[in-house]
C-alpha cells in the first residue's frame, strides 16, 4: 500500500531515540522527510547520520522542547528549509516518578511542563502551515491516562492532557481538514524501558512478570509497530479518520489479562 507520505515533512518530537526514532526510520523508509527535534545534540546526530547512512532524508532541530521559545525556533527553522511543514508527531515525555506522595506542586508542575505543554506550543507554532497543507498531527500517548500507574500523577495526569487535546484539536482543526490522532501505547520496547528495567534486581524476571500479562503473544510492543500506526495515520490513506485515540498495545489495556 502506498502511504502517500514521499517528501512529506513531518515533525518528530524526542526523534532521536526509542518510539521517536522509530517512527522518524519508517517515515524515512517511505519516502518522507523527518525531522528529528531533541535537545541532546549528538543523539540527534547520530539518528540523523543512520537515515541518512541508510539513504533517507532527513533534517534535525536542537531545542529543549520546555522552553517555548526553542519549540517556535525548531519551528521555523523547518519552514526556512522546506517552505511547508505537511505532519507532526508530538512523542517527547518521560515517565518521571512524581507520585501524589513522593512528589510536590513544584515537581508536578515540573511534569506537566515537560510531558504535555510543548504538545501545545508544537501545534501552535506549526498550525498556519499545517492549515495551508491540510496536514495531519499524531500525539503519542500512554495506558497511564486510562490505567493508572501509581507514584506517576504527573506523567499520567500529562498524558491524560493529551487524549484531551486530541479530540479537541480533531473538532477546532475540522474548518481545515486537519486530522488529528493518538497512539497510545503501553509496554513497548524501547532504550528507556530497557533502563527501568535494570534498576530492578532480577531484569528479566521482571520482564516476564510483564509479559505474562500482555494478551497478544505476550510479548512487548515494539517501536516499529507504533511507527506503522503513526505512519497510517499521518497518510493519505486514513484520510476520515480523527479524533481517534488508538491503542497499539497488543490488547493490554481493554482485554482481560487474567486470560
Amino acid at each position: 500500500m502506498d502511504l502517500k507520505l514521499k517528501d512529506k515533512v513531518i515533525i518528530v518530537t524526542g526523534g532521536s531515540k526509542g518510539i521517536g526514532n522509530g517512527i522518524c526510520n519508517l517515515l524515512a523508509k517511505e519516502g518522507a522527510i523527518p525531522v528529528i527535534v531533541g535537545r541532546t545534540e549528538s543523539d540527534v546526530l547520530e539518528a540523523v547520520k543512520s537515515i541518512k547512512d541508510n539513504g533517507g532524508k532527513v533534517f534535525h532541530a536542537i531545542a529543549e522542547l520546555t522552553n517555548k521559545e526553542e519549540c517556535k525556533q525548531a519551528v521555523e527553522s523547518v519552514i526556512k528549509k522546506f517552505g511547508r511543514i505537511d505532519c507532526l508527531v508530538n512523542n517527547a515525555g518521560l515517565n518521571d516518578g512524581v507520585g501524589l506522595e513522593s512528589g510536590n506542586y513544584d515537581h508536578f508542575m515540573r511534569s506537566i511542563q515537560r510531558n504535555v505543554a510543548h504538545y501545545y506550543a508544537m501545534a501552535q507554532y506549526a498550525l498556519p502551515e499545517l492549515k495551508k497543507s491540510k496536514g495531519a498531527i499524531v500525539n503519542i500517548g500512554s495506558k497511564t491516562s486510562v490505567t493508572g500507574q501509581g507514584g506517576t500523577s504527573g506523567y499520567a495526569a500529562a498524558n491524560g492532557a493529551r487524549n484531551a487535546l486530541t479530540r479537541e484539536w480533531a473538532l477546532e482543526l475540522l474548518p481545515y481538514s486537519i486530522r488529528v490522532n493518538a497512539v497510545i501505547v503501553a509496554e513497548c520496547d524501547t532504550p528507556q524501558y530497557a533502563s527501568w528495567l535494570k534498576t530492578f534486581p532480577n531484569p528479566e524476571e521482571r520482564l516476564a512478570e510483564i509479559t505474562k500479562n500482555i494478551p497478544l503473544e505476550n510479548r512487548m510492543t515494539t517501536t516499529t509497530e507504533i511507527a506503522n500506526t503513526v505512519a497510517f495515520l499521518l497518510s493519505e490513506v486514513s484520510s476520515h479518520t480523527t479524533g481517534q485515540l488508538v491503542f497499539v498495545d497488543g490488547g493490554y489495556t481493554h482485554l482481560d489479562r487474567a486470560l
